[in-house]
This record gives C-alpha cells, sequence and structure tokens, in this order.
C-alpha cells in the first residue's frame, strides 16, 4: 500500500510506505464456507461474530450465503391449479363394503390385495 502525504504549509514532505510480505487474498475450500454458512444459519447466529471468529469479512459471509441459497435445489414446489379444474366434481368410484367384526371395510378397485388381506386379517383377529 501506498500512503503520500503533502503538508499543506507548502515546504511539504513526502511519505511512502511500502509493505511487503505475503499477500492477504485467501482461498476458501467448498467445505469451508458451507461449514461458515452453517454456522450463520443457527438459531441466534449473528454473522458478523461468525465472519469475526473466522477472519473473514461479513459481506463475504454474506455472498457465500446468497450463492448457496441460488445453487440449492429448491426446498419446495408451488402448486398451480388450472382454471376450471375446481369447478369439476368428483366422480364416485365404485367400491365394495365387507363388514367384518363390527367394522366396515370399503375397498375401491385400485386397492392393493396383499394390504386388504392384511386388513382383514388384523380385524378378524381383534374380533377374537
Amino acid at each position: 500500500m501506498v500512503d503520500v502525504s503533502d503538508d499543506a504549509s507548502g515546504g511539504g514532505y513526502r511519505r511512502v510506505e511500502v509493505l511487503t510480505g505475503p499477500g492477504r487474498r485467501r482461498r476458501w475450500s467448498e467445505e469451508a464456507k458451507a461449514r461458515i454458512v452453517a454456522e450463520t444459519l443457527a438459531p441466534g447466529a449473528v454473522i458478523a461474530e461468525v465472519a469475526r471468529r473466522w477472519q473473514v469479512c461479513s459481506q463475504q459471509v454474506f455472498t457465500w450465503r446468497r450463492e448457496m441459497r441460488h445453487n440449492a435445489p429448491p426446498s419446495f414446489v408451488p402448486i398451480v391449479a388450472e382454471p376450471g379444474a375446481a369447478s369439476r366434481e368428483p366422480t364416485p368410484l365404485p367400491c365394495i363394503e365387507i363388514q367384518v367384526a363390527g367394522a366396515l371395510v370399503r375397498v375401491s378397485p385400485d386397492t392393493d390385495p396383499v394390504l386388504l388381506t392384511m386388513v382383514l386379517r388384523a380385524l378378524r383377529a381383534a374380533a377374537a
């Protein structure tokens, strides 16, 4: 970094400061970024404190959060109803009614036979 100062009195002086050493730019792995972002998502977490703990600018953490939010798969898909879908009345499916041990079981044509067998056996065993 170069720092130049001028004296306003006219005599003036110049000072140049040169900083040497390793660069300040760091490379963060995706795992480290995810770990930092996960800390910020904890209840009661303060992003500035998390960033300070990891010695990173809080704005960088906000950027990582935004990037991960945009790259994440959607957590839900909105349901959009077709126009006129609500006006249709459901047609009743034909069903069979079976009375076993005081219980009434309604069986539709698309019922799994294995499941129906298990239900009827359970009802019969409960009645005995």
